[in-house]
């Protein structure tokens, strides 16, 4: 928590809310002086009318100058805003992470049928490359009996034909190394997916009723007395604490999905059957390699490309996704709440 920034008021959706009251407040008093200001002038030169102005003015610069009265009124509009927008839109962090969880789940099946059309291709396509190999193999020997007899024609034949089979496998096993890199890293994503679900499902148990607890030991008011008397207002910074970890899961969420639609559009654009792809599928595979370091992967994305592009390190393609230890360890959103 101590590393995050939470997101200030105005850039979240009661924020947008709030700007928009506000704005109409401002546009709202601008327009009755201006309809109204020969009566406000009159009511202004009286005694009485003098001695109000005074006091609201008196007032608003107290307001502006009193750290706590401008603590106050602040939290006073934000709740107000936040209770507004929470009728039109799902602002609730414990509600977010219940429907965060439910697309994890969603996701984790759709990429358990992405893992196992791309396990299948990739069978395909290492027996493509080896019956190519074969074939190599068979035309050279070919073309070589063909010039221990003087069958110049046959042999450049052969040897053409061998030629361009290498040419094709050399396209293919960079097509193979692409789809490796694929599979490691849908295969990891898919483990610590399974990781992140158990986690947030969790919390969400737990703080759920941690959050019930905490609302019924502090109330509205006892938040207002706390921000009057300069304290931390134990309500506001759990629902931050909840909110960061709504915000993490989100950007999880979100590389999940970016991946696959790459890994599914790389998929869609390989012909197998003709030894073709596209290259705007390989294009956006490379450009994913390139970006920075992944938050649902963390360290293992470098290595799981060096581990594709090595020779020594062979892919097993019957071997099971890995399934991760989910007994005995630390919840890795516990540091939020410290």
């Amino acid at each position: 928590m101590a590393d995050r920034k939470s997101k200030s008021f105005w850039r979240r959706p009661e924020g947008v809310t709030g700007a928009l009251v506000l704005g109409g407040l401002v546009l709202g008093a601008g327009l009755l002086v201006s309809t109204f200001l020969s009566a406000i002038v009159a009511f202004a030169s009286s005694v009485v009318g003098l001695a109000v102005t005074l006091l609201v003015l008196g007032a608003i610069i107290y307001m502006a100058l009193d750290s706590k009265a401008r603590n106050l009124i602040s939290y006073m509009y934000r709740s107000a805003m936040r209770a507004i927008t929470g009728l039109f839109v799902q602002i609730d962090p414990i509600g977010i992470l219940k429907s965060y969880v439910d697309d994890l789940k969603d996701n984790l099946r759709k990429m358990n049928k992405q893992i196992t059309k791309l396990r299948g291709q990739m069978h395909k396509l290492k027996e493509l490359i080896i019956n190519n190999q074969k074939e190599i193999k068979s035309n050279l020997t070919q073309a070589s009996k063909a010039r221990d007899t003087d069958k110049k024609a046959v042999m450049i034949l052969k040897s053409r034909k061998a030629g361009r089979l290498k040419e094709s496998n050399v396209k293919l096993e960079d097509l193979y190394k692409k789809m490796e890199v694929m599979y490691r890293v849908l295969s990891k994503m898919y483990e610590n997916s399974e990781i992140l679900v158990e986690d947030v499902s969790d919390q969400v148990k737990v703080k759920e009723q941690e959050r019930k607890a905490i609302r019924a030991s502090h109330s509205a008011m006892n938040s207002a007395m706390s921000i009057i008397n300069g304290n931390a207002d134990k309500r506001a910074m759990f629902d931050q604490a909840l909110e960061a970890v709504a915000d993490d899961v989100s950007q999880k969420v979100g590389e999940m999905e970016r991946f696959m639609e790459v890994s599914e559009n790389f998929m869609s654009s390989i012909d197998l059957q003709n030894g073709v792809f596209e290259e705007e599928g390989m294009k956006m595979l490379e450009k994913w390699e390139r970006e920075g370091e992944s938050l649902l992967l963390g360290e293992a994305k470098e290595e799981l490309i060096l581990k594709a592009e090595s020779d020594s390190d062979v892919l097993d393609l019957n071997a099971p996704v890995a399934s991760p230890e989910l007994a005995d360890r630390s919840n890795q959103y516990d540091t939020f709440f410290d």
